[in-house]
């Protein structure tokens, strides 16, 4: 199977997912059964509670996900596309409902629906030798579906450039615009990202969940909304007694 998930301990009982596009000879390409097994993928690893933190990722170092299979695209009718960049979107959509924040780890090309992809996560890692772009355009196709996440992420402006051009941005580029959070140097990626998830892992379980949660209402409310919402969130970290159990630890240690 090239979609495969692994999952390891943490550190106070709960497991961190990997969920791995893992077919690097054509570098994590998506078709429609493959981006229609990473959504059932993801979403498996959505059902555990015990769940802290998910990462994904291409196999090796030359992609995160090289984008749609375009030899699969050029044999699709008008009702085939539909279904196929439905899968995609299907994907992404898994991302965001993830309960926990999902971080990316990009190495190598993430071009079209893997950058699509990439901006459903929470979180994104970027090594020296990334390279993105969103080259629909070059071969007679829209950029569609979540693309419509990287005005919020890059801006208007060079999400037009991307769309409207076809052209590939290196990751320095791309860290300056704003599309990954964290740029590891050569040989540090694995480092960094490992770095990160301990983070998150770290923090209450549940309230980590209600994070998630309000990133996500955060995108869709209007700011009067936004803000109401966590009002109405924080009784619930309350009412789980670990917001009470990690506050006092943390008092205790400073003493």
């Amino acid at each position: 199977m090239d979609i495969k998930t692994e999952f390891a301990p943490g550190d106070d009982g709960g497991v961190i997912a990997t969920v791995m596009v893992d077919h690097p000879a054509k570098l994590n390409v998506l078709d429609q059964d493959r981006a229609l097994r990473l959504a059932a993928a993801l979403r498996a690893v959505a059902t555990r509670e015990d769940l802290r933190v998910c990462v994904l990722r291409g196999a090796g170092d030359r992609a995160l996900i090289g984008g749609a299979d375009i030899e699969f695209m050029a044999n699709v009718n008008p009702d085939g596309a539909e279904a196929f960049i439905t899968s995609i979107h299907d994907a992404c959509d898994a991302i965001r409902r993830m309960p926990v924040p999902v971080i990316a780890r990009m190495a190598g090309h993430c071009h079209g629906a893997g950058l699509e992809i990439a901006a459903a996560c929470d979180l994104r890692i970027a090594d020296e030798n990334t390279v993105i772009g969103m080259p629909e355009v070059q071969v007679g196709l829209p950029s569609v579906i979540e693309a419509a996440l990287l005005p919020r992420l890059i801006g208007w402006g060079r999400t037009s450039y991307l769309v409207y051009t076809g052209k590939m941005v290196d990751a320095k580029t791309g860290y300056d615009w704003g599309m990954f959070e964290q740029l590891a140097k050569p040989g540090q990626l694995d480092e960094i990202l490992e770095q990160t998830v301990k983070a998150v892992a770290q923090a209450g379980p549940q309230t980590i969940r209600l994070q998630k949660e309000l990133c996500r209402d955060w995108e869709e409310l209007p700011m009067r909304d936004a803000i109401q919402r966590g009002i109405e969130i924080m009784p619930r970290a309350f009412a789980t007694g670990e917001s009470q159990d990690r506050m006092r630890a943390f008092m205790n240690r400073k003493r």
